[in-house]
């Protein structure tokens, strides 16, 4: 059953609170809830593939139409509050222009390991060690949902993939993708030895080329930040590849990295659609 969207005027509504001073709440986190802004991104968080449930929704009068049929489809349907974009503005700190905002739910984190197809079955990981840039995360998230990659999975350093700019590069990947923490006490070696996964650390200092590689089944690629990048240890015990470029220059968006080698390895791996 569809709810009825109530209608808010006032600002200070204590069922705003949780919008309010969004931009400050970014930094110091929410106690277990996320904001999903933009249709797209809603519609992903009420779907199936989502393990996450919304709270509540918040929207402009004129956005409700389009997104009725998509609420009605929730099993539990979220409570729906309808304010103007001047309200809505007022709540959250500066203007909002999409007029789609929503609460979602953390709930429990999965065990990383229990996101990979155990052995044989073909497996492709993506670990993200010490990225910290919002925007190379939700990139990378929208790459391995783009090419079929089973699990993400992030060390303690890389930052939330359910932080607002995050999902919104993401295009909403960062709701429907599985993901993961890096286990306290484990590093990526560890992690790859316990789940039959072949390491590939990606480095533009490594001397094998990522076109010359036999794809494994079983793979774990893992990207370190722009800069430093990955750490000697890790790169002396994985496999280390490159992408290769052309003359004098050996720099590529660490998102940018991650799509180039997810597609190689999906593809070899047999993951995609027809051409």
């Amino acid at each position: 059953m569809t709810p009825d969207p109530e209608d808010l005027g006032d600002p200070d509504d204590p069922r705003l609170e949780p919008y309010t001073r969004m931009r400050e709440r970014d930094l110091v986190g929410r106690a277990g809830r996320f904001i999903v802004e933009g249709e797209v991104t809603l519609r992903l968080l009420l779907g199936r593939r989502s393990r996450f449930r919304a709270e509540s929704i918040l929207i402009a009068p004129e956005r409700w139409p389009s997104l009725v049929a998509d609420v009605a489809a929730c099993p539990e349907p979220p409570p729906v509050y309808c304010a103007s974009k001047a309200v809505m503005s007022a709540v959250t700190g500066f203007p909002i222009h999409r007029g789609v905002l929503a609460i979602g739910l953390r709930g429990a984190e999965p065990a990383a390991t229990a996101l990979v197809p155990p052995p044989p079955a073909p497996a492709l990981v993506v670990g993200l060690a010490g990225l910290t840039n919002h925007d190379n995360v939700g990139a990378a998230f929208r790459n391995a949902a783009a090419f079929g990659a089973d699990a993400v999975i992030l060390d303690g350093e890389s930052c939330d993939p359910l932080y607002r700019k995050s999902i919104r590069v993401s295009a909403g990947a960062a709701l429907i993708q599985p993901f993961g923490r890096l286990p306290a006490g484990q590093d990526w070696l560890r992690l790859a030895d316990a789940l039959d996964l072949q390491p590939l650390a990606f480095s533009p200092g490594a001397t094998e080329p990522l076109d010359a590689l036999t794809v494994p089944a079983r793979a774990l690629l893992i990207l370190g930040t722009e800069g430093p990048g990955l750490d000697a240890a890790t790169l002396a015990q994985a496999r280390p590849l490159r992408i290769p470029m052309a003359a004098g220059f050996d720099s590529l968006n660490v998102a940018t990295a991650a799509g180039i080698a997810l597609f190689t390895i999906a593809r070899g791996q047999g993951r995609l659609g027809p051409s």
